[in-house]
C-alpha cells in the first residue's frame, strides 16, 4: 500500500509524470500545446500521432535508440521529446546521434527524391550546460548553419531548455510559453489553481496531475518513479558537493548501478549472478535509461529481453 504524499500534484520531470501528463492519447491536446510554445509559427501542430518510442538502427552497434516521446505530426514532421534528469558526458553528441534515427526511417525503397520531413529533438534538461552556465538564457533553438550565420538547413532542429535557469516568479510570467515552464519546475509545490492557470488547457492538467485521482498501483507507481528521480538528483548532488574531479564518472557509475540494483530487487526479486554482471557493464547512458524502464518490468524475462539489446 503507498503511503500517501504531502504534495498534491505529481513531479513532471520524474518518468511517470512526463509520461503520464504527456504521453497518453487522452492527453495529446496538453502535449500539442507545450510543443508550440517551442515551434516555429509554420510548424505548428494542429494534429499529431504517438509512434513507438523505440526506433531501430541499421547495424547492431546501432541497437536502438529509445525516446521519452516520438511524434509524428500530420504533415510527417518528427518530433523527439525528451526529459534529461543529470548531466551526461557527449550529452550532445547524443541528441545528435538520436536525431538521426527520425532521418533514416524516412528512406523509401524504390526510387526516391530524398525529400525529407522536418525533425525536432526536444529536449527539457534538469541541468545547466557547463559551457552555457554564465549565461542566464535559458532556451537554446540550434540549427544547420553556414559561415554566415544564415540558416543552411531548416529542417532539423534541436531545442534545449534549462529548467534550472528558468527564475521567472507566478507573478512574472508573461507567456504561454511561461505557464509550461513554470509548470515543469514548480507543479508539486502548487496546492491549488493559481490564477495564471485558468486556460481549459491547464485545468485538464491539473486534473491529470492530482494524485488524489489515482489508483492505487499508480501511486505506487509515481512513488517509486519519484524516489528515483530524488535519489539521482542526490547522487548528482553529493558528487557537486565533494568536488571530485578524479574518477568522478566512475564513482557516478557506481552509485547509479547500486541504485538500480536496489530498485530492480524491490520490483522483481533477487538479481541472479549473470544478470548482475551484465548490469555492471552498462554505460551511465545505458544505466539511466534502465532506470526509466524498471517501473514498466513485471518480470525477469522483460528485463533480460532489455538487457539482451544492449
Amino acid at each position: 500500500m503507498p503511503f500517501p504524499l504531502q504534495e498534491r500534484y505529481i513531479n513532471l520531470l520524474t518518468d511517470f509524470g512526463f509520461r503520464r501528463v504527456f504521453g497518453s492519447e487522452p492527453n495529446k491536446p496538453l502535449l500539442i500545446d507545450f510543443l508550440n510554445t517551442l515551434l516555429p509559427p509554420y510548424h505548428h501542430i494542429q494534429t499529431l500521432a504517438y509512434q513507438m518510442p523505440e526506433v531501430f538502427g541499421n547495424t547492431p552497434i546501432d541497437c536502438k535508440a529509445v525516446f521519452d516521446l516520438y511524434c509524428q505530426g500530420e504533415n510527417g514532421e518528427r518530433f523527439i521529446v525528451e526529459i534529461q534528469k543529470a548531466k551526461q558526458n557527449y550529452f550532445k553528441d547524443r541528441s545528435v546521434f538520436y536525431a538521426s534515427f527520425p532521418i533514416q526511417e524516412q528512406a523509401l525503397k524504390g526510387d526516391w527524391n530524398y525529400r525529407l520531413a522536418p525533425v525536432y529533438s526536444i529536449g527539457v534538461l534538469d541541468f545547466v550546460f557547463d559551457d552555457y552556465k554564465h549565461d542566464d538564457t535559458y532556451l537554446h533553438t540550434v540549427e544547420l548553419k553556414n559561415q554566415h550565420c544564415e540558416v543552411f538547413y531548416d529542417k532539423l532542429k534541436f531545442v534545449y531548455i534549462e529548467l534550472p535557469k528558468f527564475q521567472k516568479s507566478l507573478t512574472e510570467l508573461v507567456s504561454h510559453q511561461d505557464q509550461w515552464l513554470y509548470l515543469l519546475r514548480h507543479l508539486p509545490e502548487l496546492d491549488d489553481r493559481p490564477q495564471p492557470f485558468q486556460d481549459p488547457v491547464f485545468l485538464q492538467l491539473f486534473e491529470i496531475a492530482e494524485i488524489a485521482n489515482f489508483s492505487p498501483t499508480e501511486q505506487d507507481s509515481y512513488q517509486n518513479s519519484l524516489k528515483y528521480y530524488r535519489d539521482l538528483n542526490n547522487v548528482v548532488d553529493t558528487s557537486r558537493e565533494e568536488g571530485r574531479l578524479e574518477g568522478l564518472e566512475e564513482g557516478r557509475l557506481e552509485q547509479a548501478r547500486s541504485l538500480i540494483l536496489r530498485l530492480l530487487t524491490r520490483k522483481l526479486g533477487e538479481m541472479p549472478q549473470d544478470v548482475v554482471e551484465q548490469i555492471d557493464r552498462l554505460s551511465l547512458v545505458r544505466l539511466e535509461a534502465l532506470g526509466d524502464k524498471v517501473f514498466e518490468m513485471t518480470s525477469l524475462d522483460d528485463l533480460k529481453a532489455w538487457l539482451m539489446v544492449d
